[in-house]
């Protein structure tokens, strides 16, 4: 399909032209594939013998990292949005260290050391890892300080050192300090009474050398930068300076009568994951609440300092934390670069990506528009395939569970939630509906990693409302993206149901690119509610028509539909393969895509972070191609889509083709429904693999190179919603 044809959103496009039935159902298989293909040991053999044909997924998740620092790099993007790809380049690198890290140094200490599927043992994968990291850190913090910074100053926007500031502003931060910051402040110090502090993973600190004069005596102090202050303090006229900078100056009040040497900040990642026994835990929240506390004395995986410290103290902070020479990482100040998000959210439109408004489906527009969306009214007559965030979270799914609460024919309303936001009109929907009288059932997944505390404040909020809260299943995490509301109308009891690529919540729908389907289709509710009693009840009918449900059945569905693709091939009908997702890492999906690959069956894989996967190796992969994209939004939805003889099927869902997602994780996709839906998803992923679209490009070495594309995939569905509201 040639872009410049493409007038809109490919995936809104299913909302123009005639209306779709929700009573259509998934179109049958056009071509009885008999007998089915089966790989046989030759076959599989053909593949396993290429020994190093899994990239390392640690590895792999580093140049993701770097495709993020390369956008922060990137001139032609609006400064302010560069500036906050530097932000979000730490938040991943901090998350990576708290978890990946981590979990390698707790494997290697339990004995543990399995070499990965890549053929790296975890040692050899953390020496990898330290010397990756070293480099792109050093990397990031050059950007920052030789392009970012002066690009700033450019237009006006300043961040300087304290030595920077004129003598007024010096004097605005002296009485900001004694007023606001002095009275949080609480020094440690390390000598025979006092032991060497704990040090809170991420905080940022400064370490301190004092000396008294009365005794010559030198000791060691810590003083942490509140973190409930600006990381980089506002002085006027857009001028900034960093929050340590401010309390270095003023030490001297901090330890009134002793002489203060030196002074340098540092900060320490710990271990954050978190080990819940489920089996063993009468009251999973009890048990993981207590585990919330332990997390905060993970030991530490990384020591960044700034790379004036000197030799004693940094000598000092390795012998105190415990950490090795090679977990250390000297960097220019200032560290900690989270903080670039409250510049990047300065009020300079014109340093930032032209302003965007999700507009509402207009499937769902077009029924009253002079009155409130009637969701239920619209999704009777057609299903209505959701692109987020160019159609509106607000106005489609927020909008169904809301109308739903308030709706008196509505007798019951299911939901999952994995995260949600901290003020979610989901979850005040949901208790505003079961204070109404509705049955209201919420799979609250309270392990969902670093939002643990707020989904048990959640859980228990829609406990005391009488929603009938369930924490999922013992031992597995629950992921998936599921909506279902059951209402009384004239012709019997009909099921709303919605199943989505995304978390239900209102803030990063706005910033996170995700796709939903809302159907009356009966077949898929049967589904989604045998699913929901499994998930509250004892049922464990792993069995479904329209689904694919991790852990029984969404590995094995996938690995039938690839091998399906070989037989159409085999039998010479079209066959192609284009999945997009997160990750990819799974080796047996990732050895059915190599055979598939070697039997000619065409394989595009869109894939933003890790990929495992080695394409275009000779004999191997040679129809393989990977594209990764990044952007303004967080690529985040879950397509697997399959040529099937001429007649494409797709699903759509939550699941990763990851261990933890195919294994551990209840994760659902679901066949959309009617060819209307099917070809506006393929036509989004025609212009994801347009040879113009800009794009990463994964080569067989491991390595990502930015294709030169001049078409950036985001910009034109952006562009293609906005041609949509101007002709609506």
């Amino acid at each position: 399909m040639s872009v410049e044809r493409v007038p809109r959103s490919p995936v809104a496009s299913a909302t123009s032209g005639h209306s779709l039935s929700s009573t259509d159902g998934v179109p049958e298989e056009p071509f009885d594939v008999e007998p089915p293909y089966v790989p046989d040991h030759e076959a599989l053999a053909a593949v396993e013998k290429y020994d190093d044909r899994f990239l390392d997924r640690e590895v792999s998740w580093l140049h993701f990292n770097q495709r993020v620092l390369e956008l922060a790099e990137d001139r032609s993007l609006p400064l302010l949005e560069r500036v906050r790809f530097l932000a979000i380049f730490t938040s991943n690198l901090d998350e990576f260290f708290m978890v990946r890290v981590a979990g390698l140094k707790r494997r290697i200490a339990a004995g543990l050391a399995v070499r990965a599927a890549s053929g790296m043992m975890p040692r050899e994968q953390l020496e990898s890892i330290w010397s990756a990291t070293r480099w792109l850190s050093e990397r990031h913090a050059q950007l920052f300080r030789e392009d970012i910074v002066p690009s700033l100053l450019e237009h006006e926007i300043e961040l300087v050192r304290w030595d920077e500031l004129d003598r007024e502003e010096q004097k605005y931060c002296k009485r900001f300090f004694k007023e606001r910051v002095f009275p949080v402040l609480t020094p440690l110090a390390v000598d025979p009474a006092h032991p060497f502090p704990y040090i809170s993973g991420l905080s940022l600190n400064l370490a301190v050398m004092i000396r008294n004069p009365k005794t010559d005596k030198q000791h060691f102090a810590r003083v942490k930068v509140p973190p409930i202050f600006a990381r980089f303090v506002p002085v006027g006229n857009q001028r900034f300076v960093p929050l340590e900078d401010v309390i270095g100056e003023h030490l001297r009040r901090l330890f009134p009568g002793m002489e203060v040497l030196e002074a340098h900040t540092f900060r320490v990642t710990r271990n954050e994951d978190l080990e819940v026994e489920e089996d063993d835990a009468e009251n999973l929240l009890a048990a993981l609440e207590k585990e919330l506390l332990r997390r905060r004395f993970g030991p530490p995986v990384r020591l960044e300092v700034e790379e004036s410290i000197s030799p004693s103290v940094l000598e000092l902070l390795i012998s105190e934390l415990g950490v090795s020479e090679g977990e250390v990482f000297r960097l220019p100040g200032p560290l900690d670069l989270r903080g670039l998000h409250d510049i990047a959210d300065l009020p300079r439109e014109k340093l930032k990506y032209p302003a965007f408004v999700p507009t509402t489906h207009l499937r769902l527009a077009e029924v009253e528009s002079a009155a409130p969306v009637d969701v239920f009214k619209a999704a009777r007559r057609y299903d209505i395939l959701l692109h987020h965030p160019y159609d509106s979270f607000a106005t489609s799914v927020q909008r169904f569970i809301e109308q739903a609460a308030a709706d008196p024919h509505v007798l019951a309303i299911k939901q999952t939630l994995y995260r949600t936001s901290g003020d979610s009109p989901i979850i005040d929907a949901l208790i505003d509906a079961a204070e109404a009288g509705k049955q209201v059932l919420v799979i609250v997944e309270i392990k969902a990693r670093f939002d643990e505390q707020a989904n048990i404040r959640w859980a228990r909020k829609l406990e005391q409302a009488g929603c009938h809260v369930v924490y999922g299943l013992v031992g597995l995490k629950t992921h998936c993206k599921l909506s279902m509301v059951v209402r009384d109308e004239a012709d019997g009891i009909r099921r709303y149901t919605h199943i989505g690529t995304g978390n239900y919540n209102s803030k990063t729908a706005r910033s996170y690119e995700d796709i939903g389907l809302i159907t009356t289709n009966e077949r898929i509710g049967e589904d989604v509610a045998h699913l929901f009693n499994n998930l509250s009840g004892w049922s464990r009918n792993a069995s479904y028509d329209q689904l694919l449900v991790a852990p029984d059945s969404l590995r094995t569905g996938l690995l039938d539909q690839i091998n399906r693709e070989i037989a159409h091939h085999r039998a010479g009908r079209p066959a192609r393969i284009r999945l997009k997702a997160n990750s990819v890492v799974d080796e047996a999906v990732i050895d059915a895509l190599y055979l598939a690959s070697q039997e000619g069956v065409p394989v595009q894989l869109l894939v933003r972070g890790i990929c495992s996967l080695r394409p275009q190796v000779q004999g191997l992969s040679e129809n393989i191609e990977v594209r990764s994209i990044l952007g303004r939004f967080l690529e985040h939805s879950r397509v697997f889509w399959f040529e099937n003889g001429g007649e494409p099927n797709t699903w759509i869902g939550s699941g990763d083709l990851m261990h933890r997602n195919l294994d551990r994780r209840v994760e659902v996709l679901v066949r959309l429904p009617g060819q209307e839906s099917v070809d506006a998803v393929g036509a989004m992923l025609d212009l994801a693999f347009d040879a113009n679209t800009s794009a990463w490009v994964l080569g067989p070495d491991g390595q990502w190179e930015r294709n030169g594309g001049t078409v950036h995939l985001q910009e034109w569905l952006i562009e293609g919603q906005r041609r949509r509201r101007a002709t609506a």
